[in-house]
């Protein structure tokens, strides 16, 4: 606090619960004392929401705004909490003309998210009005980020650090079974116990397994009943939600309605829940009390690979064991894998018994899982995290925000990539496509010149787009590009465009599956109707896809594209029909989730409806909206707020 008082920038390394809200709380009122804007940004929605209430306690809800590109609640206050990403646009659109004079960035690791780091990375390069507090509990070397800051602000950077935990915590390698491991946990009053799973199938069969548990008390039962009473579970998966709650164990992963996820962490808050089965989600520091972390596995799988949890992943869940206030120790428990477990058993059983052991047939790990033991266990408590590694890039909607400056937008983003913590050569490679993308926009006037201003301002962004005309997705110059290709009085021509949407967000994966496994069971019954040989079956099933309406125009027209446009790279566009199949039955979204068994994945549904949305409102211009296309798109605004 001194530190930041004194007018440095300051980096805060220290572990969970040791008072790293206490100290951005102080920045804020020290900037709120000094008549600034303040900031406090952080990667997921949860968490802002969070610290949103938490600082209207602490300064007053006329003094502090939200946004996190759902909800905007009194954006022009001085202290504001928003998604990194808001912060980022904040920072690109206005730079050193912003009226930020101190940003708080928690979780500050996301830097090296390989998706999401420029937006952690954008204020770093663009904001030299401002001081900085960043922090997390798992950073590695910082010195980098120091001297970074410098040359920004012209003021040092310091970094504060410390691995000493207000609540101690105690580390244990387990081979109990892990519903008596459990058992014991809730005996020995170590509960609220957090169980890591890393899929979110895992999460909701373990809170179902665990149901043949005494987890809460005949009172505990009845508060929860009352806190429950007003809570309306009115989604296809409402009614398993409120039977786990009830019994005392919540469910936490990001393919929940945001409305149950939050609902779990307030009940957990008041400690309500013993029990907690959850993805790595809640490892991004929302507040809620947690006695006993148990990991269920050491390796997860990133969508590309499966591979042994990193150092600074297992640190930041472990860290959510034991918060100060509430606990004296924290408990860390690491599950052997259940192939070991077993075969430990069965080692005992057959112990001291010559014929049972030698029939004893040893358990082996699953296919395609990774092993740990012990050892992996020791090493994730005892490396250092791993180094923070750039993830800067260039997309057309970072250009748009640079280039609609006031200033001179080109030699702005000339020094942004100048400025970026990239090497040379990656360096190299952002200002070619920079320079792609510049004259793909210019092309389509998107944007255009105008005559020199006394500003230094060469280029202005087309007047005649929408106000929130956006470019977020990489293929949006695509879909621009290739709306004027469809047939205005086709009767279809508003299922096209939101088809053409629809190609350019990225698969929900477990969606298409569920899609594809109806189709395979529809025509199974047909072709065993009719017959069918077995082999011919099986043939005619593999080459079931889900369903991609307009596939050859939309293959064709964006191989044409994609051909004179070499600097989209590995991007390509994925049509699919979820949006347009709800639409085209005007289902309701419970009964979408019904038909296809999307229980567990009511979250993954509503995000693809909300990405595809924005791209229908933001994106596609208003002279290619008809009556028709208006109407579709208050439909899908309608049924998102809903």
């Amino acid at each position: 606090i001194l530190e930041l008082f004194a007018g440095r920038n300051v980096i805060l390394n220290t572990p969970t619960g040791s008072g790293k809200s206490l100290v951005a709380g102080a920045f804020h009122f020290k900037a709120l004392c000094a008549g600034e804007r303040s900031f406090y940004t952080c990667p997921i929605k949860a968490l802002v929401n969070e610290k949103f209430l938490s600082l209207c306690r602490d300064f007053g809800p006329e003094n502090v705004g939200m946004m996190t590109g759902d909800a905007s609640v009194n954006p022009q206050a001085p202290v504001l909490c928003c998604t990194a990403e808001i912060l980022a646009n904040i920072a690109l659109h206005r730079g050193d003309r912003s009226d930020i004079r101190a940003v708080v960035m928690d979780e500050f690791h996301y830097y090296s998210d390989p998706e999401r780091g420029y937006a952690w990375q954008a204020p770093l390069l663009t904001m030299p009005q401002a001081r900085f507090l960043l922090m997390s509990a798992t950073l590695g070397s910082t010195e980098f980020f120091e001297k970074d800051l410098e040359r920004l602000t012209s003021a040092p950077g310091v970094t504060v650090r410390s691995t000493r935990r207000p609540v101690p915590l105690e580390f244990e390698y387990s081979e109990t079974p892990l519903g008596e491991r459990v058992s014991e946990l809730l005996q020995m009053k170590r509960a609220p116990v957090y169980l890591v799973y890393f899929t979110q199938r895992a999460a909701s069969e373990a809170a179902q397994d665990l149901m043949s548990l005494n987890v809460s008390s005949k009172e505990e039962k009845a508060a929860l009943q009352e806190a429950l009473e007003r809570v309306k579970f009115n989604s296809p998966y409402g009614k398993d939600m409120k039977r786990w709650l009830r019994h005392g164990i919540g469910v936490h992963h990001a393919g929940l309605l945001p409305k149950y996820r939050i609902l779990v962490e307030q009940l957990a808050q008041k400690g309500l829940l013993k029990l907690i089965c959850g993805t790595d989600t809640l490892g991004v520091g929302i507040n809620v009390p947690i006695r006993t972390v148990v990991f269920t596995q050491l390796w997860k799988y990133d969508g590309a690979k499966a591979s042994i949890l990193s150092v600074r992943d297992f640190r930041q869940v472990a860290g959510r064991a034991g918060r100060k206030g509430y606990d004296d120790k924290g408990y860390v428990i690491v599950q052997a894998p259940d192939h070991v477990i077993e075969n430990k058993r069965a080692e005992e059983r057959a112990a001291g018994d010559p014929k049972k052991q030698k029939k004893l047939v040893k358990q082996r790990a699953p296919e395609g899982s990774v092993g740990w033991d012990a050892k992996t266990f020791e090493r994730l408590m005892a490396a250092p995290p791993e180094g923070l590694q750039s993830r800067f890039n260039v997309t057309t909607g970072m250009l748009l925000l640079v280039l609609s400056r006031d200033t001179d937008g080109c030699r702005a983003m000339r020094q942004i990539i100048a400025d970026s913590h990239e090497t040379p050569t990656k360096k190299k490679a952002l200002r070619r496509r920079a320079w792609q993308l510049f004259r793909a926009l210019l092309q389509r006037q998107i944007i255009e010149w105008i005559p020199p201003q006394p500003s230094g301002r060469k280029l202005r962004v087309n007047v005649e787009l929408q106000d929130d005309f956006s470019l977020h997705q990489a293929l949006s110059l695509y879909l621009i590009d290739t709306l004027p290709l469809l047939d205005r009085e086709s009767p279809d021509y508003a299922f096209d465009v939101l088809t053409l949407c629809e190609a350019i967000v990225e698969d929900p994966d477990q969606i298409l599956r569920r899609q594809v496994d109806k189709l395979k069971t529809e025509k199974l019954a047909e072709l065993k109707a009719a017959d069918v040989p077995y082999e011919e079956r099986m043939e005619k099933l593999d080459e079931i896809e889900h369903p991609k309406p307009r596939r050859e125009f939309i293959y064709d027209t964006f191989n044409a594209w994609a051909a004179a446009h070499p600097w989209i790279e590995n991007e390509n566009v994925r049509p699919k029909s979820i949006a347009r199949e709800m639409y085209e039955r005007y289902q309701s979204f419970a009964e979408y989730v019904r038909d296809y068994g999307l229980e567990r994945s009511e979250g993954l549904l509503l995000r693809h409806l909300s990405q595809v949305w924005k791209v229908l409102s933001q994106t596609v211009p208003t002279s290619a909206k008809t009556e028709p296309v208006l109407e579709m798109e208050d439909y899908f605004r309608e049924l998102i707020r809903g």
